[in-house]
């Protein structure tokens, strides 16, 4: 079994519960949904005809907006996965590696790993097989968590090799044949309050240990709260149309094929 692959097979499968369950309303997936899909919709534009390929897909919350821009292919390595994405209806799920991707050269228009490659150990080789798939007028779009002073037990948890910076991302994306149109931090807003939480959490950690599966997502805020938060961080798509944020709690790169 492969390094990849012993790493989905350890995942806890009340990570997926909690994500399958948290997804349509915690602000983090609000939040994320918001800013990621006003950044598509720039980059995409209207073609309802694409092929597209959404990498590590999980239980399969980006299968149905992603729909909007053609017919989508789901992989993940997680058995317990697609189980989730096929009672959702999401027929067009395939079990598979990132290091090994099941499909012809020049497949996809559009190819999706949103927080997805940061659980693979060998990242270089998931993007170049990512580029080997992707047609020359195609178009990539990553998620990673920001910063590895931040690794934390949810990181090991949900089994992140690494979080990442800006500069290491983009010349990690040039050295695997792609050229990069935007590279932003975000989740920006609301780092202020984030940054010395997980800090705290760390030093909690460290001094008396945590629960065994208590993941940053395990603890929900009052409703007005959780509102609050997913149109704050929301929010952040009205300035990133037009600017790159300098620092936040995770970041995007989108990409396209170097010619």
């Amino acid at each position: 079994m492969s390094g990849e692959s012993l790493q989905y097979a350890r995942m806890e499968a009340s990570v997926y519960d909690q994500f399958a369950e948290l997804e349509d309303h915690h602000f983090w997936f609000r939040g994320r949904r918001e800013i990621f899909f006003d950044l598509l919709d720039r980059e995409l534009g209207d073609r309802t005809d694409r092929e597209l390929l959404e990498v590590g897909c999980g239980p399969g919350g980006f299968l149905g907006p992603l729909q909007r821009y053609g017919r989508v292919f789901g992989l993940d390595i997680a058995h317990d996965a697609m189980a989730y994405c096929r009672s959702r209806g999401y027929e067009n799920c395939i079990t598979g590696s990132g290091h090994a991707l099941p499909f012809a050269d020049a497949s996809f228009d559009f190819v999706g790993l949103f927080d997805t490659i940061e659980h693979i150990p060998d990242d270089e080789a998931v993007l170049r097989e990512v580029r080997r798939v992707i047609r020359p007028d195609g178009c990539i779009f990553i998620s990673v968590p920001a910063y590895q002073f931040l690794y934390s037990q949810n990181d090991r948890l949900v089994h992140h090799c690494r979080r990442y910076r800006r500069g290491p991302l983009k010349r990690l994306l040039r050295k695997t044949g792609f050229r990069v149109t935007k590279a932003t931090y975000f989740n920006t807003f609301l780092f202020p309050l984030i940054l010395p939480a997980v800090l705290t959490v760390k030093l909690k950690e460290r001094l008396v240990g945590l629960p065994d599966e208590e993941t940053n997502l395990s603890h929900e805020f009052p409703g007005i709260v959780n509102d609050t938060f997913a149109r704050f961080m929301g929010s952040e798509k009205l300035l990133l149309r037009n600017m790159s944020f300098p620092f936040g709690h995770s970041l995007i790169a989108i990409a396209r094929p170097a010619t």
